[in-house]
């Protein structure tokens, strides 16, 4: 599996949202934002598009994939 890291944890803290309402906002369980933020889970196309659009961003600039 390919390797990622991601600035969704600053991305978070700018907002003042905590791992939870993060999750509620993009409709996912807080185990997946923790896991995200971590690099322990690979996000599926749709929840990083969600992601990216919450955050006015795009998918590239939230996650950068490592060989």
């Amino acid at each position: 599996m390919e390797k990622f890291t991601t600035n969704l944890r600053e991305l978070r803290f700018t907002r003042g949202l905590s791992q939870e309402e993060l999750a509620r906002e993009v409709g996912v369980v807080r185990q997946t934002i923790a896991y995200l933020e971590k690099g322990e889970y690979m996000p599926s196309l749709g929840l990083a598009h969600r992601l990216a659009t919450f955050f006015d961003t795009t998918i590239d600039q939230l996650f950068h994939f490592h060989p």
